[in-house]
């Protein structure tokens, strides 16, 4: 679409913070204002604005304000559906990445360093014991495990939930959403983790273009969940 705007600034209301464009109040596609709570997050939003298509006439694309997408998803979709919102991330504990094993061999022992210290984070922090499996064959969880980290995620804000709807997919693994959501562990490395047996038999076998290119386009979204997070 054509930019229509000179400047984005931020407006702070009794309700929150509003990003401006020239002057008026930048609306969600449902014809709803934006506010939000916190006032970095608000000058983020502005700054994503203010250099979207560069200048008046210019062309702006989705792609140039994608902290505002997902903002719009906590206020227009995640707001009017939030158990749903909440019961989709929570589902990723069922087949929890992190409990999947290698048999055997140095990638068991890859898997073991870097996955075992978050299980036990799960277990002791969020009173979730998961279950660890060797091989590919699904493996049930125990329901009071899954129940307290759907308590885990049900107790995020609508930002957060909308920030861990994009960090749990790409991840694959709630665990690592929630630490991350804690500050706990950095993107990079919940990326690196996520990707470990990936890049094991990329390591073996050679880079695969494709999968290269699907990690970086995961990465590239784990930041950007991070970076709402720490706003918020």
């Amino acid at each position: 679409m054509k930019r229509f705007w000179n400047e984005a600034r931020v407006a702070e209301g009794e309700d929150g913070f509003a990003i401006l464009l020239d002057g008026r109040p930048m609306r969600l596609p449902g014809g709803g204002p934006i506010r939000v709570a916190s006032r970095p997050l608000a000058e983020a939003l502005a700054e994503e604005w203010q250099r979207a298509g560069g200048a008046k006439d210019g062309e702006m694309r989705p792609d140039d304000v994608p902290l505002t997408r997902i903002v719009g998803t906590a206020m227009e979709r995640i707001a009017l559906a939030r158990e749903g919102t909440v019961d989709a991330i929570a589902r990723y504990g069922e087949t929890e990445l992190l409990c999947y094993r290698a048999e055997h061999g140095r990638l068991a022992e890859l898997q073991a360093a870097g996955w075992d210290p978050w299980l036990a984070w799960a277990a002791r922090d969020l009173d979730a014991a998961l279950r660890v499996t060797a091989g590919i064959m699904p493996i049930t969880q125990p329901p009071q495990a899954l129940s307290a980290l759907r308590r885990a995620v049900a107790a995020k804000g609508l930002i957060e939930l909308s920030a861990l709807g994009v960090a749990v997919p790409a991840l694959g693994s709630l665990v690592l959403g929630l630490a991350m959501a804690a500050g706990l562990v950095t993107p990079a490395e919940a990326h690196r983790l996520s990707t470990l047996e990936e890049c094991f038999q990329e390591g073996r076998w050679g880079q695969d273009a494709e999968a290269a290119a699907r990690r970086e386009s995961a990465a590239a979204d784990v930041a950007l969940a991070a970076r709402l997070l720490a706003l918020a």
